[in-house]
Order: structure tokens, then sequence, then C-alpha cells
């Protein structure tokens, strides 16, 4: 099971581990279920990481508006697992997208300070 918080702000965090090329490092993460994505990452993170590069994208924003992203390979540790995942470089804090959470159950308790319980969907 993986747990996170619901900050003062109204959103669901949650600290998840990417490993990069000397250590594993973590990041907090807010979860947005209008990214079908992994995770995003700031620039600064997937350099401090040493992520290699695996491709580029096109994106389309809340707005509609489409960007490319570059995309950079990583394995995090998920649900007490390793994983293959990509991370697209986005400014801002870093985010949980909906394919990461593909095959599991999301519970938010939404008030301050709630709990949030990811489990693997039966």
């Amino acid at each position: 099971m993986i747990v996170g918080v619901i900050s003062s702000d109204r959103e669901a965090t949650l600290f998840i581990s990417v490993n990069g090329a000397i250590t594993p490092q973590q990041f907090e993460v807010v979860i947005d279920t209008g990214f079908n994505g992994y995770l995003t990452l700031p620039n600064s993170h997937i350099a401090e990481l040493n992520l290699p590069f695996h491709s580029q994208v096109i994106v389309t924003l809340g707005d509609a508006s489409n960007v490319i992203l570059r995309r950079f390979q990583a394995t995090v540790n998920w649900d007490e697992q390793e994983r293959e995942i990509l991370v697209l470089e986005a400014e801002g804090g870093p985010l949980l997208g909906m394919a990461m959470l593909y095959g599991y159950d999301v519970h938010l308790r939404v008030v301050d300070g709630g709990q949030i319980t990811i489990t693997t969907a039966s």
C-alpha cells in the first residue's frame, strides 16, 4: 500500500523515490488526474538524477495548447517494486499521472491532513 496526505492547499500529495545515476532521490509529487502520463519532473531534478534521454513528444496542455516536451527513462520504487517509466520534463512541481495509478484503487479523504491510500485493484 502507498500512502499520502491531502495538503492544506487541497492537493493530493505523496513521496516517490526515483533512482538516479548515483543514489535514489525522494520527491513530493501531486496526483494529477488530468495528466495521463507517469511523472513530470523539472529539468533541475532530471539533471541531478542524470536520467537518460528517451524521446520528444507533443503534449496537449489543459488550455488545449500543444507543446513539445522531452521524455527521460527512469526507474521508480512503486508499491515496493522497481518500475521502469518515462518522465516528462516540465517546469513546476512534480506531478504523478494516471499511467502510474493504472491498475490501482485510490482513496482520498479530502480534508486537511486527510489520508490517501493507493492499493492494488482487486
